[in-house]
């Protein structure tokens, strides 16, 4: 198994060079620069041009290209043209967000999601069944975004239960329990509302799952042993239910580490995927390719991820 997973990571070297430069060739081809919005009757013409002469974007593109990457492959990412910072301190910084942000969502959507599909399966045809199949139609069916700005608009403006921006309050003391507990209270809502809304797929899988699970031969046999039907749910039907689950669950887990753009700019989130967006239209381009290569990093782990925990889950696919 580890063998396997070695020749993977290393097969993830060529493809993560291709994609850094898919990345910077699309990164170039935006138009403007990071200057563009600069450029005004006060300022300077020849300033701008210093400053980009300075910062090498004059250079031809396969030297900036290989400028750009040998950096990168010292851990050095470059300084964003905009905040004036490293961007490897800019994305960490965002980084520690957008992974609590994560990791609350990722327990809340699998602990509302898979007792959920679970009872539906079990209870199949039934009141049960009907009532949470009605709620998969209604989530499935209003856009994320909307869904997002109800909940803020119900809970943080009307209600006032929750901040409604940021990721820490300003108000709160010096002390390390007060700041946790801040940090964790800006992140209920989004992490609640985001949770809802990804339940649907699991939902939807897990009942099939069990629903199909139900009447296969091997589930016949089992009864037809005498196994306790307890024994024969939690060990034969709902283990080969999870089959489906497990296989994007590293995806899942590594999409949302990549951030949300849409929950992060609604909620002002300093995540990660807020700070994509405002490196698209600022023109960012060192934040912007890091962002991207790191993106892509996570899709290659999830993948990776992803076929270790259904060698975990089912024994017959595990790999030797």
């Amino acid at each position: 198994m580890w063998k396997t997973v070695l020749r993977r990571i290393l097969i993830m070297i060529p493809q993560l060079i291709v994609l850094s430069l898919l990345v910077f060739v699309l990164a170039k081809m935006m138009p403007g620069d990071p200057f563009s919005g600069q450029i005004n009757p006060n300022q300077d013409p020849k300033t701008i041009a210093h400053l980009k002469q300075e910062l090498g974007l004059n250079d031809a593109p396969w030297i900036q290209y290989c400028r750009w990457l040998g950096n990168v492959m010292h851990g050095d990412f470059g300084t964003s043209y905009i905040q004036h910072v490293a961007v490897t301190s800019l994305i960490w910084d965002r980084a520690v967000n957008t992974f609590w942000l994560s990791i609350v969502t990722v327990i809340l959507s699998y602990s509302i999601s898979i007792p959920l599909g679970i009872i539906a399966g079990h209870h199949q045809d039934e009141w049960q069944d009907q009532s949470i199949q009605i709620f998969n139609y209604i989530t499935f069916a209003i856009p994320g975004f909307v869904s997002l700005i109800l909940g803020l608009w119900l809970f943080g403006f009307t209600l006032g239960w929750f901040p409604i921006a940021g990721s820490v309050g300003t108000d709160c003391d010096s002390s390390v329990f007060a700041y946790i507990w801040s940090r964790f209270y800006h992140l209920i809502l989004p992490a609640m509302l985001c949770a809802i809304l990804s339940t649907t797929g699991t939902v939807q899988y897990l009942r099939t799952g069990i629903v199909d699970n139900k009447v296969e031969d091997y589930v016949r046999t089992a009864r037809s042993k005498g196994v306790p039907e307890k024994v024969v749910f939690n060990k034969h039907i709902l283990r080969n239910s999870l089959l489906p689950i497990a296989a994007f669950m590293g995806n899942t887990i590594t999409g949302l580490l990549a951030g949300s753009v849409i929950l992060e700019t609604i909620f002002s989130y300093p995540g990660m995927g807020k700070l994509f967006l405002d490196s698209i239209s600022q023109r960012d381009y060192t934040t912007l390719t890091a962002l991207i290569l790191l993106f892509g990093v996570l899709t290659l782990v999830g993948n990776l991820l992803s076929d270790i925990i259904m060698s975990i889950v089912d024994p017959r696919i595990r790999i030797k």
